[in-house]
């Protein structure tokens, strides 16, 4: 599924900031980020063992909340100058891939549920 590909991809560029650039005082910035990053694509893959239910529908809606704020979240740290900006404008633009298809999906689950 692509949005789990994009979500994943966002999970471990995530990782891969905390680690490489966590500051004492942006610690709620990565501790937030990291949590909503890897909400995402969770949710995602927890739905998906469900099939084609309502589950999998609700966990879908989850994973979008969570990839709105994970995109926030990196824009917010990008504007501050926390996040360093180059990985983290490409850290970004897999999190907005990931919320137009979680969107997408919703959309047309919720327009023809099972």
């Amino acid at each position: 599924m692509r949005a789990w590909r994009e979500a994943h991809a966002v999970s471990v560029g995530v990782i891969r900031l905390a680690r490489d650039g966590w500051r004492p005082y942006a610690a709620a910035l990565y501790a937030q980020l990291q949590r909503a990053a890897l909400s995402v694509e969770l949710n995602i893959a927890e739905g998906y063992t469900f099939g084609d239910s309502p589950t999998f529908t609700r966990h879908l809606g989850i994973a979008y909340g969570s990839a709105v704020e994970t995109a926030e979240l990196l824009r917010l740290g990008i504007e501050a100058d926390v996040l360093p900006r180059a990985p983290g404008q490409e850290i970004l633009t897999h999190a907005d891939s990931a919320r137009v298809l979680l969107l997408g999906l919703l959309k047309r689950r919720r327009r023809f549920p099972s």
